[in-house]
């Protein structure tokens, strides 16, 4: 039961720490899409040794 608590404080934790960053513009549309591509390509190198474009929205 401890662990679960500790670990819904950390998720809340995070969830607050995003939402600040977005507030303060530290996180953007652009920033979110470029991590989003990062790890697509990071889990799916594969295809982009195949030659299929990551890219998202563009």
């Amino acid at each position: 039961m401890r662990y679960r608590v500790g670990s819904f404080i950390l998720l809340i934790y995070i969830l607050v720490g995003i939402y600040v960053a977005w507030t303060y513009d530290y996180l953007t549309p652009g920033i979110l899409r470029d991590i989003a591509e990062a790890l697509l390509s990071i889990f799916l190198w594969f295809l982009v040794l195949l030659g299929v474009d990551l890219h998202i929205g563009k």
